[in-house]
């Protein structure tokens, strides 16, 4: 991801000084800034909210219920986020068998990422691995894993991935429907390259088993406090705009103020637990981040409001009629593109009035979007985050990973195709059934 905000803005001045008029001009600005400004105020409290639980040591739950150091075991935990119960359950079952280990591990980034952003989720589980592997290859297979898990993991969550929050505050898509319709290819598109990445030498090969070397560091006063009020944040954002109709970043913001008195009264009166309040958090985000969101969705905005991205879409209509197909290309298209950019495109082609809210063709996009970015190393945040932390190059993960990742990617397209027709029969058939009067 290239955080270029400045030549973003520079774009957005051209384009509006070759409006018809200035009140014209300042009509689109003002709407689309009002647009925009949703998102960048909600990624700011959402990467808020993550900082203080990071602060608090909070993702140290996470680590220290994971007890195997299998190869194989390890693989399928790069993957999915059970709950503390479970996983310390699992364990217990872990040398029973290395198959039954498989089945457990491919589930810790999955589900986090679902609560957290794709790159937040992979720095955390990368710096997990490290901590339980020494430098191997299968130590960069297991991070490739945690890229590929923590893209499909924000699929279905409407707080997981940006691309996805961005069709939900646009309207493009709703939080149940989502969920029940993207789960299971979102599923698919991990398991497929997990099974996959399974038999090859590198896992399947005997290894050495690593030794216990998670860091000691002690979790911060209330810190497991503070880790359950701010995921708890995170998850009742979709609840608040459900049942107050108010736009998702009130939610967040709601969700920051709680923790930010929360924060105030447990280390009140603690000079040296000043880092661990909210004005500390806040100093500590990377700002070029939510700037670089500012300056493309502007950017994209003003094309939209010049009338050039609705030629695009009539283009891409007149020529690919099939839906599926854009989709499609645009998931393949993101492995190369940011996907950002590709999304709020997408959303400036096309209305709601010919594709309505939760059509097949905006919950494609959500999925093809995400997961279209692990194909290549540098698709996606969390691709190029792995890429710095293992010193990854391009070349070993286009040989080792970008074909099981496409495998995944259209498995999962395939597995949507499939439970949406059978939804649809099942509906057909009902609608159709005789009613029996007694």
């Amino acid at each position: 991801m290239k955080l270029q905000s400045g030549s973003n803005s520079d774009f957005v001045v051209i384009i509006v000084l070759e409006a018809p008029s200035t009140e014209i001009a300042v009509s689109e600005l003002s709407r689309a800034s009002a647009e925009v400004s949703e998102i960048v105020f909600f990624l700011l409290g959402a990467m808020t909210i993550v900082e203080i639980v990071d602060a608090h040591q909070g993702f140290k739950l996470v680590t220290d219920n994971i007890t195997t150091r299998k190869p194989r075991s390890l693989l399928w935990v790069g993957a999915v986020t059970i709950t503390s119960w479970e996983i310390r359950h699992l364990g217990k079952c872990l040398h029973l068998s290395s198959l039954a280990t498989l089945s457990a591990v491919g589930f810790v980034t999955f589900f986090l990422s679902s609560i957290l952003d794709n790159l937040t989720t992979t720095i955390v589980m990368v710096s997990l691995v490290r901590k339980l592997v020494p430098p191997s290859e299968y130590r960069k297979l297991l991070g490739a894993v945690v890229v590929i898990a923590a893209n499909a993991g924000g699929v279905w969550s409407p707080i997981g991935d940006v691309t996805t929050t961005m069709l939900w505050i646009h309207g493009q898509i709703s939080t149940l429907p989502t969920m029940k319709s993207l789960f299971i290819p979102s599923a698919v598109s991990l398991a497929v390259p997990l099974a996959l990445l399974s038999l090859t030498s590198e896992v399947n090969g005997k290894g050495q088993e690593s030794s216990n070397v998670l860091a000691s560091e002690q979790m911060a006063p209330k810190g497991q406090l503070v880790s359950t009020v701010g995921t708890g944040a995170l998850i009742f954002v979709p609840v608040f705009k459900a049942l107050t109709g108010l736009p998702p970043y009130m939610g967040i913001l709601l969700g920051l103020g709680v923790l930010w008195i929360l924060t105030d009264a447990i280390h009140y009166g603690e000079s040296e637990r000043q880092k661990l309040k909210v004005p500390q958090a806040l100093s500590r985000i990377n700002m070029q981040v939510p700037l670089f969101f500012l300056g493309i969705l502007l950017s994209v905005s003003s094309l939209e409001a010049t009338g050039l991205m609705r030629k695009i879409g009539n283009y891409l209509d007149a020529h690919i009629p099939n839906t599926v197909l854009i989709a499609s290309a645009i998931g393949v298209v993101s492995a190369v593109i940011d996907n950002i950019p590709l999304v709020a495109a997408t959303i400036g082609m096309y209305d709601l009035t010919s594709l309505p809210q939760d059509s097949e063709f905006w919950q494609l996009i959500a999925y093809c979007a995400s997961t279209g970015g692990s194909m290549l190393i540098i698709g996606s945040a969390a691709g190029v985050a792995f890429m710095g932390m293992e010193k990854v190059d391009f070349f070993w993960y286009f040989r080792k990973v970008s074909g099981f990742a496409f495998a995944g990617y259209a498995a999962g397209i395939a597995a949507y195709l499939a439970v949406n027709s059978l939804h649809f029969s099942l509906r057909a058939t009902l609608a159709q059934a005789p009613i029996q009067c007694s």
